[in-house]
């Protein structure tokens, strides 16, 4: 294969990850009219369109996309190789955004995992806010929480996530009449505590409105404190404040410890965790391979 037509070939690859040319030139820093031509040469070198041009952006062709499924693993697995021979001793890092709930709670006590596994890559890790601006380029990974679908056709689900009511073991015992019964009444009681920020734009009681409305309850959920990170809306309920809505993958051992009581089973969130990738090379690959393995693990 001439190297022109595999340059091209590897072009539409990347392409492929983005929903629109504007998105693709940034990556590629080029011009979209620049990207734009060069896709244009490599569907003539085809003799087939790659790519629907339509008013929101671009989509694969049916042919476009069992080229783009067909070639991917080969042309990652060329350049896996080829670092494995030019890179051997690099230390190489990579600029990890997420927020400090998922950081402090899940990836920090798995970091030691990686570490052992990959020691010449540094992870730089940033969580700086309550949210995840996943417009920025200022990372080369990103993990935000979102519904689903999430805004980002691009972005990869690293997992679902669940919510679970939790509360200390003296608010339970002042309120066990909830488990007995829990009509909406009982629930008017109780001091409800929020993740006021789950994510951009949305309710500041969206996850206790989501979790009333699936449990068919009507009361007032916007109703007790806020908080702008669900691990201190936890931390309240383990101080006795209130019920807070734990998301599952944040719970360590404050169950197991009796710190936090669980009386309510936990409920599908309707979100979840998603990988955004601005820089694509052998590191940040194994990165979010790692990351989806420790996504399995109770």
């Amino acid at each position: 294969m001439k190297s022109v037509l595999l340059n091209g070939i590897n072009l539409v690859c990347i392409v492929a990850k983005h929903s629109s040319l504007t998105s693709a030139a940034r990556e590629l820093n080029l011009t979209t009219g620049a990207v734009s031509q060069q896709l244009q040469a490599v569907e003539e070198r085809l003799g087939f369109s790659v790519f629907e041009r339509h008013a929101r952006g671009i989509r694969l062709t049916e042919k476009g996309d069992k080229l783009v499924q067909s070639v991917t693993p080969h042309l990652a697995a060329i350049e896996d190789n080829v670092y494995k021979l030019t890179h051997v001793t690099d230390s190489k890092q990579i600029r990890l955004k997420l927020t400090p709930s998922l950081a402090f709670k899940w990836l920090v006590p798995r970091l030691d995992d990686f570490q052992k596994r990959h020691p010449e890559i540094q992870i730089h890790t940033f969580a700086e806010g309550a949210l995840v601006d996943s417009e920025s380029r200022d990372f080369d990974i990103a993990i935000d929480y979102g519904p689903l679908p999430y805004k980002l056709p691009q972005a990869e689900l690293l997992m679902e996530e669940s919510l679970l009511p939790v509360m200390s073991p003296g608010y339970f015992h002042h309120f066990s009449h909830l488990c007995a019964t829990g009509s909406s009444e009982d629930w008017q009681q109780v001091t409800l505590l929020h993740d006021a920020m789950p994510w951009s734009d949305s309710a500041k009681d969206q996850e206790w409105k989501y979790w009333a409305a699936q449990h068919s309850l009507d009361f007032d959920t916007h109703q007790g404190h806020f908080f702008n990170r669900t691990d201190m809306a936890m931390s309240a309920a383990e101080a006795g404040l209130g019920i807070a809505l734990a998301r599952m993958a944040l719970l360590g051992d404050e169950l197991n410890q009796e710190r936090l009581v669980a009386p309510f089973p936990a409920i599908r969130a309707n979100a979840g965790y998603f990988i955004i990738t601005h820089l694509d090379n052998p590191h940040t690959r194994l990165f979010k391979s790692w990351l989806k393995q420790q996504s399995l693990i109770d």
